[in-house]
């Protein structure tokens, strides 16, 4: 996608050869920088730490934090540890494990001497392979948009969660891959963009990506939604998601499931955004199973901001004596979700219908 009419990629392969590059997302708003990313420590602590995030760019981040750490050392010792280690750095993400174990698996057949070279292709490859997979949603998706705009022949309103644009990916990203079709097909769309409290991914994220790219938006407080459907101000909801189970619960950013309420209470669909390598097979009931990351109380106690004297400073927002308890994610059943918008197609959250498409060809 384009910031300042340049086209970027979330991670790219630093001129040298020798390192990744990625866009520093806790800088943003306010500031564009790019980070250098040389040893797998660097793609570890740039995870945790959330310079990127979005469960697909996590994926693509930790397979070339492997292939950094192939290229100092190679043995099989070298790769458990730098598997387990990236393992460690985001528990709810599923794309983190499927990339890890995708490169443990393939290097592992490798003589040692191989592993280097080939551990760097094969990152390169999950990412254009994130690519294709963001574009096909893409454009599945905006049939939907494109179908709600035929029959109600006015501006199609969209209420979106979080982050799931392409700076939760490698591009395109997932939620607003098809609001970046439909807006570029000539469909007059509006974006209704929840804050998300409490790193505000939305107000300082999704806001901001839009923005640049002109898609017409207004940032919303998160309790504004219901308020919205009840009004008929919402045509669609549509979220990203960092895990899904084998019979269609979705995991995403706190908050998604109180949406799903809302939108199910007002007769709004509500559709996830999913690829494939979202998909936990291993599950079968989100709230049971899914492991929740809880993070630190600073980020609902602090905030960071732009002051008027130009300066980014940070906040606190609550009383000194108060702790604050941080629930990253939470878990949407699968009976309030409408659809999956998968590369494949459109597809019922249940797991028959899931089994079906995994078994498709890939459109």
């Amino acid at each position: 996608m384009k910031i300042n009419e340049i086209p970027y990629r979330t991670i790219w392969q630093s001129l040298d050869g020798g390192a990744v590059e990625i866009i520093d997302q806790t800088r943003l708003p306010h500031e564009f920088v790019a980070l250098r990313l040389s040893t797998l420590r660097d793609a570890e602590d740039a995870i945790r730490s959330m310079q990127v995030r979005g469960a697909p760019l996590i994926g693509v981040t930790a397979a070339y934090g492997v292939a950094l750490s192939m290229r100092h050392h190679a043995s099989d010792a070298a790769l458990q540890a730098s598997c387990d280690l990236l393992l460690r750095a985001r528990p709810t993400a599923v794309n983190l494990r499927w990339a890890v174990e995708r490169m443990r698996t393939f290097l592992s057949l490798l003589p040692a001497g191989a592993r280097a070279e080939a551990a760097w292709q094969e990152a390169a490859r999950i990412a254009e392979q994130d690519v294709q997979i963001n574009e096909a949603i893409g454009r599945h998706g905006l049939q939907i948009i494109r179908g709600i705009h035929q029959r109600k022949n006015d501006t199609v309103n969209i209420l979106t969660h979080c982050n799931a644009g392409w700076l939760a990916t490698v591009d395109w990203g997932t939620a607003l891959a098809p609001i970046y079709a439909a807006f570029e097909a000539g469909i007059p769309l509006h974006v209704w963009v929840d804050e998300t409290r409490p790193r505000n991914q939305g107000a300082s994220l999704t806001a901001w990506e839009l923005a640049q790219h002109g898609v017409p938006h207004t940032v919303i407080v998160d309790n504004a939604g219901g308020h919205l459907m009840q009004h008929g101000m919402v045509d669609m909801a549509i979220v990203g998601c960092d895990r899904v189970t084998a019979t269609g619960d979705v995991c995403n950013k706190i908050g998604t499931y109180l949406k799903a309420l809302a939108a199910f209470d007002n007769g709004v669909p509500f559709y996830v955004a999913m690829p494939t390598p979202t998909l936990d097979w291993t599950l079968q009931d989100g709230v049971r199973e899914i492991p929740i990351e809880e993070r630190s109380g600073d980020e609902v106690t602090y905030m960071e901001g732009l002051c008027d004297d130009g300066q980014v400073r940070r906040i606190r927002l609550t009383p000194a004596g108060s702790s604050a308890a941080n629930y990253g994610f939470d878990v949407t059943p699968a009976r309030l979700v409408t659809g999956l918008i998968t590369e494949r197609g459109l597809v019922a959250a249940n797991a028959a219908a899931i089994r079906a498409m995994l078994h498709q060809d890939f459109i």
